[in-house]
């Protein structure tokens, strides 16, 4: 995840060239890069939520889809850009 937003503003979604505020988080892990406690992340707006979790689900790496506001209440997963 890369923004450019001041701080506290709210995180922009990990959607290619999208600047909209993120509401989602999508948890992931990709098990042949990674070990299976490590947690990625990337953030969604409502319109990419579900393209990019498809995008996820379809390589088995999706494990939860939280609201973003859920996310900042707890500790944050382990953040990085999407790919």
């Amino acid at each position: 995840m890369t923004t450019t937003a001041e701080p506290g503003d709210r995180p922009t979604c990990s959607g290619k060239g999208c600047r909209a505020q993120a509401r989602w988080a999508l948890v992931w892990n990709n098990p042949k890069l990674h070990t299976p406690d490590r947690r990625k992340l990337w953030l969604a707006c409502d319109e990419h939520r579900e393209h990019l979790a498809q995008f996820l689900a379809a390589r088995s790496f999706l494990l939860e889809v939280l609201p973003f506001d859920d996310l900042e209440a707890g500790a944050p997963p382990t953040t990085g850009p999407p790919g």
